[in-house]
């Protein structure tokens, strides 16, 4: 996002804080600029950090298809109920997430023909942690109740993000990080300013900078932070101001966490975000959604894309928002490789982890679909195209899908060990 957009400007006098106080969707650029301030010379090491990932050209075809798993640790810190969100919320933000990293969420039929060239499948996994760092099981999700009624300030609004690092400092009000080499660590919180939200998320970029993390007060700490009514698709908390929840925002944040940055790479039709095939675009130019955009010209394989206001990494609205481009992919997976090897490599966080097989025929089905798999069930469920949920009759592994109206449907389980697996059908 612009520079421009952090700084606050009053109007007159007689308007109130809250008309003044400006949205921002993402703060990961302005954590950067924070960062170089405090340590000079970390824009060119995130820099150093994003080429050396992209160099290494990690082909995602000739990998297995359960490539990538990733622990994650929740941490929510909450002044009032609101903001202690229930474990059902949590659950959806971690399926909404293997969802979007392995290009099996409902809406990527409504991604344009036009990108049929540049789509990528990250086949990323998210797994709630279920050792800590001392060994012990664990749910993956910590709870912690603060004094601090909101992690935002005006400060934010001037760049400086020391208020909202609180949040990950147990002696600050928040709780301190698991080991950041071996679990993304999420916090979930309030940010919001004078009860006005300003700020839906940040995130840190691999940098390989040696005092990274950091140890030292006023310097940023290494995982995502997400403002809690922006986290999961059934949040029963709004944010307002017209803005959709799908659980997007940490689907964005995690891309900047493995490297990503904005689409538009935060400037104009001049800028870049380092990765060839996603078409240059204005910057925050489909905040609406409109797919008629485009604001710059350019030639991938040939062709003058618009403006990808699919792409996770855009500003667009989540509900259009449902795609990663292939190249995308290849710099994940070469920070994976690479700056965040520790995180997939080795991780003793993950020595419960397992390939869930899954298959269902016939397929396309009318009356009964069979389930095939060796694992031992806890949940099924079942989505149309839309997102909605169906709970058609089961027996045993049997499906009946005979009330289920012709069309394009996914199945998901859930494994008694906590493994998640997803597939297609058809309902003829």
């Amino acid at each position: 996002m612009k520079k421009t957009l952090l700084y606050f400007t009053f109007l007159i006098s007689s308007i109130s804080w809250s008309q003044q106080i400006p949205f921002v969707r993402c703060a990961t650029t302005n954590a950067i600029d924070y960062q170089e301030s405090i340590t000079p010379g970390y824009k060119s090491l995130v820099e150093q950090a994003f080429n050396n990932a992209k160099a290494l050209q990690v082909n995602p075809e000739s990998k297995s298809s359960s490539l990538y798993t990733i622990p994650v640790v929740v941490h929510v810190v909450y002044n009032i109920a609101e903001e202690n969100i229930p474990d059902s919320v949590i659950l959806d933000q971690i399926r909404v997430l293997n969802e979007d990293y392995n290009r099996l969420n409902p809406d990527t039929v409504n991604m344009r023909s036009d990108f049929d060239i540049v789509k990528g499948n990250p086949r990323i996994h998210f797994k709630l942690a279920e050792i800590d760092p001392n060994g012990n099981p664990t749910t993956g999700i910590t709870r912690t109740a603060t004094a601090t009624t909101s992690f935002g300030s005006l400060a934010f609004l001037g760049g400086d993000m020391t208020d909202l690092e609180k949040v990950k400092s147990t002696a600050d009000g928040g709780i301190d990080p698991w080991d950041q080499s071996r679990y993304l660590n999420i916090w979930v919180c309030d940010m919001s300013i004078f009860g006005v939200t300003a700020l839906l998320g940040y995130a840190t970029p691999p940098a390989g900078l040696p005092n990274w993390p950091p140890g030292s007060s006023g310097t940023l700490g290494d995982g995502v932070v997400i403002q809690y009514q922006a986290f999961g698709s059934n949040n029963p908390n709004q944010i307002g101001q017209g803005i959709v929840v799908k659980g997007r925002t940490p689907s964005h944040e995690v891309g900047h966490y493995l490297g990503l940055r904005h689409i538009w790479g935060d400037g104009d039709c001049t800028a870049e975000d380092g990765i060839d095939d996603t078409p240059n675009a204005d910057a925050q130019s489909n905040t609406d959604c409109d797919p008629s955009k485009n604001t710059c010209t350019d030639n991938i394989q040939g062709v003058d894309l618009p403006d990808m206001i699919e792409n996770y990494m855009d500003y667009s609205s989540e509900d259009c928002q449902n795609s990663f481009t292939a190249q995308q992919v290849s710099l994940m997976h070469g920070v994976l490789e690479l700056q965040r090897y520790d995180l997939v490599h080795g991780n003793p966080a993950l020595v419960t982890e397992q390939t869930i097989s899954l298959s269902v025929y016939p397929n396309p089905a009318s009356q009964i679909l069979k389930i095939q798999t060796t694992e031992k069930l806890k949940s099924i469920r079942v989505y149309d195209i839309r997102g909605n949920a169906f709970s058609p009759p089961v027996d045993d592994l049997n499906l009946n899908v005979h009330e289920l109206s012709a069309g394009v449907y996914f199945l998901q389980i859930e494994t008694e060990s906590g493994g998640i697996a997803t597939t297609r059908f058809i309902k003829e």
